[in-house]
């Protein structure tokens, strides 16, 4: 039986203590076998049941003499046994006598079993060495770490194969039976000519082979019996098997024959073809057939009738719905295994002209509260941006250090050597990686560089040179004073054809290359910045930079040595909430000449043009541009989209207007306002074929916009089961866009498949997904690199129907798109029609009321006679009916 609690006991025991009858007195042998435990491996154990009473003579009260701190108690070996005498077999110790006797000890160890491991409330040690076993157990903990340490090397240890005599069992016999021999003899042919016509001079003609006897042999093929074997078994083994194609024919061709046919055409004579013109049959039909036949010839003209139907439309529906192949492959992975620390990745690019090396940037894994307290050790690890090549997956080829940790960065679109970056304490970092660029180059096969990259990873590097990665240091970073207060969560290189001033007014880019960036921080703020100095350097100014130049240490370029330290933004925006005191938080911003899918030619042919001419790098006379003058552009949209952290998308003007009672520079009021997202915007992003249509990810849903529509999304999702953290359009394909989730899926949508849910999802890792970037490494193979939180990137291989688009995929968009259009403007008629029709509605409400108020007394007491008087006619009728009433009844009803 189960134990009892302890208050059940207790209370038991009070009652039939004196009542309990006797229990009965088992061998000596049958109770060490109920009550020893060596079948559960402790033949030392001895459960116990101790009641109250017990427990009470010998001093070991539950929770009062036996604790959870100390849970056992020494009892004496003469207390014991006066305890024999004096209730005989009544006493709990009776069942243990025997190893109570022939324990050597003076005192016996009880152990309080709380938990009923045993079975009951308590257990007796019966051996001294269990007892000091119990009491002192033995220190073996360093023992054991010792042994797992070299516990490794003793399993796995090499030992070489030692070569042992051949033993045959009779495999030759078989071979010999198996084997193949010749049985019959080979014959042999000798042909032989006289030596006087060795060379001699030959001449061919032509004969008729019919004319000349003999001159042609047929040989007929014929069965012959004498030759005629009948296989009875056959072995055949084979490894490689050729691809065997039957091919028929209509005759069947029993011999080789030589056989030639001439034929002349068959035409009328004059005679019927007068005879057939002036035919009335003949006339009619070609005027009854001539105008299908005008039909058909249009038709064939208009399309080509020879294409295979079936052919183009298995072609058109093999880009959906093809399982087998519209998943990822995974093609490589990369890690940083020299660091410990516990990093994610934060922002991923690849080279915009070297295929196959990419860059990213990685954090630690803490939050605001970890930082500031583990701020003393982060200070002494390196914050880096690594750039990762396919030919070594294991080892990074530069390391850029900056100050804090870089939660966004992009390469410069005017020269690729040029690198800005976002710090989580405000500061904009800047890079320059001229002096590196021979170890990342890639090998030029000869031709131009325009050429389209083949299957082959281009971007190759010595030996040596993989062994130990570069560390690049900053070449400048911004003011801390003068900058963001909080981290920079986007940035964005302005293109080389305008640039603006602090007013925010366009004007022609006097430089000729990208001098301007534009970011956005979670101190509500959006900062426009210039790489080029303020005014032109004097002499003076310039002997002093010389000088400063002697304590650079020398792995440090000087091309941005007049922004280090001082570097200000140009301009500061704040997107004001407008009644309130507060201001958005932008996370993402999207300019309305920001092409993501620009050609890499132009970079291209302006890299080769400098070095084919031995001209400098512009970058480093930044100064020449500062004489130029401004000309201004005229009908520029200054107006951008932006995602804020509370979940809402503002499209806004970047423009300054000069407020009329303080004269100071403010930021106009946003044009539009939306709060479609349900948490923090992540991505806010223009189509690479669309510049008007943005994509904006953020909570647990997406949405897409139409510049110029006010009238709210083109497309909303409705809300995952995970949520988004990462997104980015298709290169190639207009209408899909992959999006990262928390639970490491990503869903690829492909809005000409379905409009309402994901494509398909595909599981990536076990981790939270944090950056999305895909890249077109040549015409037939496409890459996406998707980024996780326990800092690992995924290299994966687009498949062939998610790259490449269908036909008229483009048009088909921009029909999809405004249909949609037409939609919301057909809701938003619908809306102001159901406005003014509750208003009507509400304007007629109103006139009944006052209608009801000016009838006069008299009209209103007919009213209620009225009424009075069908009520009494209805209550008649029901009576009658009910049979209450008789006719004379009714007719004095109808009197009363």
């Amino acid at each position: 039986m189960a134990p009892k609690s302890q208050k059940q006991k207790s209370s038991g025991d009070r009652k039939n203590s004196k009542r309990s009858k006797p229990k009965p007195i088992l061998p000596e042998s049958e109770e060490a076998e109920t009550l020893n435990m060596e079948s559960m491996g402790h033949p030392e154990i001895y459960p116990l049941v101790l009641t109250t009473q017990t427990q009470e003579i010998f001093n070991c009260r539950i929770d009062e003499d036996v604790t959870d701190e100390q849970p056992y108690k020494l009892i004496k070996k003469e207390d014991i046994f006066a305890d024999f005498q004096n209730r005989a077999a009544v006493s709990d110790f009776y069942p243990v006598r025997k190893v109570i006797q022939e324990y050597p000890g003076d005192e016996l160890l009880v152990v309080y079993d709380k938990d009923f491991r045993y079975g009951l409330n308590f257990y007796l040690i019966g051996t001294e060495e269990g007892k000091e076993n119990y009491l002192n157990p033995p220190e073996i903990a360093e023992e054991q770490e010792d042994y797992k340490e070299h516990i490794i090397e003793d399993l796995y240890v090499y030992r070489p194969p030692v070569s042992k005599p051949w033993v045959s069992l009779g495999s030759e016999k078989e071979i010999e039976e198996e084997s193949v021999k010749e049985s019959t003899k080979q014959i042999t042919y000798m042909i032989s000519r006289k030596r006087s016509k060795f060379g001699a001079p030959i001449k061919f003609s032509d004969q008729n082979a019919s004319s000349i006897k003999d001159a042609y042999i047929e040989c007929t093929a014929y069965p012959d019996r004498n030759f005629t074997l009948k296989q009875l078994e056959k072995d055949v083994g084979m490894q490689v098997v050729p691809k065997v194609k039957d091919t028929s024919t209509q005759t069947r061709w029993t011999y080789p024959k030589n056989a030639t046919t001439q034929y002349y055409p068959r035409e009328f004579s004059e005679e019927e073809k007068e005879i057939f013109g002036q035919s009335k049959t003949l006339s009619d039909f070609l005027n009854n057939v001539s105008i299908s036949v005008e039909i058909a010839l249009q038709q064939n003209e208009i399309m080509n009738p020879f294409v295979d139907d079936w052919k183009c439309l298995a072609e058109e529906e093999s880009t959906f719905g093809d399982k087998t192949d519209t998943h990822l492959k995974e093609y490589q992975s990369f890690t940083d295994l020299h660091n410990l620390t516990e990093k994610m990745v934060t922002s991923v690019s690849w080279h915009p002209t070297i295929y196959g090396l990419i860059a990213v940037s990685v954090a630690v894994r803490l939050s605001l509260e970890e930082r500031v307290h583990f701020s003393g050790k982060l200070l002494l690890q390196p914050s880096l941006i690594l750039f990762w090549s396919f030919s070594d997956p294991i080892h990074p080829q530069l390391m850029l250090e900056s100050p804090d940790d870089i939660f966004c960065f992009k390469f410069c679109p005017s020269d690729p050597n040029i690198i800005a970056g976002g710090c989580i304490n405000g500061q904009i970092v800047m890079w320059d990686i001229t002096a590196h660029a021979d170890r990342i180059e890639n090998i030029k096969t000869g031709g131009s560089r325009s050429k389209k990259a083949t299957l082959k990873p281009m971007f190759l590097l010595e030996p040596d040179s993989n062994k130990e990665a570069t560390y690049i240091r900053h070449c400048a970073v911004s003011s801390i004073e003068n900058g963001h207060k909080k981290v920079i969560t986007d940035i964005h290189w302005l293109p080389d054809t305008f640039e603006i001033n602090r007013m925010g007014s366009v004007f022609e880019n006097r430089s000729g290359i990208c001098c301007q960036l534009v970011t956005c921080s979670a101190d509500c703020t959006i900062c426009f910045w210039d790489i080029r100095p303020q005014k032109a350097l004097t002499p003076q100014s310039v002997e002093k930079k010389k000088e400063e130049n002697i304590e650079i240490p020398f792995d440090v370029p000087s091309t941005f040595l007049h922004l280090d330290l001082s570097w200000k933004p140009l301009t500061k925006i704040r997107l004001s909430k407008g009644e309130t005191n507060l201001d958005h938080c932008p996370t993402k911003l999207s300019l309305s000449e920001d092409n993501l899918c620009k050609s890499q030619d132009k970079v291209l042919l302006a890299q080769s043009k400098t070095v084919k001419a031995g001209e400098m790098n512009p970058y480093y006379n930044l100064e020449g541009g500062l004489a130029n003058h401004l000309k201004p552009i005229e009908d520029f949209c200054t107006k951008f989209f932006v995602g804020t952290e509370e979940g809402g998308v503002i499209y806004t003007d970047w423009k300054m207007e000069r407020d009329s009672e303080t004269g100071r520079l403010m930021a106009k009021k946003p044009v539009n306002l939306y709060t479609v997202h349900d948490g923090a915007v992540h991505t806010v992003q223009r189509s690479p074929f669309y510049k008007d249509i943005v994509l904006t990810i953020g909570g647990w849903n997406v949405a897409i916009w139409k510049e110029g529509v006010t009238t709210g999304p083109l497309l909303q999702s409705s809300c995952a089961p995970k949520k988004y953290t990462a997104g980015h359009w298709s290169l190639t394909r207009p209408g899909v866009f992959y999006i990262g989730r928390e639970d490491g899926y990503i869903d690829i949508w492909d809005l000409l498949e379905k409009t309402h849910e994901p494509a398909q999802s595909q599981n990536i890792c076990i981790t939270m997904i944090t950056y999305i970037k895909p890249w077109t490494f040549s015409a037939k193979q496409q890459f996406i690199a998707i980024a996780d939180y326990y800092g690992t990137l995924h290299i994966l291989e687009i498949p062939w129907t998610l790259s490449h688009p269908s036909t008229n995929e483009v048009s088909s968009m921009n029909y999809y798109f405004e249909r949609e259009v037409k939609h919301l403007e057909y809701i938003e008629q619908r809306k102001k029609i159901r406005d003014q029709e509750k208003k009507e509605m509400e304007l007629e409400l109103e006139k009944k009321k006052t209608k009801t108020y000016q009838k006069s007394k008299e009209q209103l007491e007919a009213e209620l006679k009225r009424d009075y008087e069908s009520y009494l006619e209805l209550e008649k009728t029901t009576l009658i009916n009910l049979g209450f009433l008789k006719v004379t009844e009714k007719m004095s009803f109808m009197d009363l």
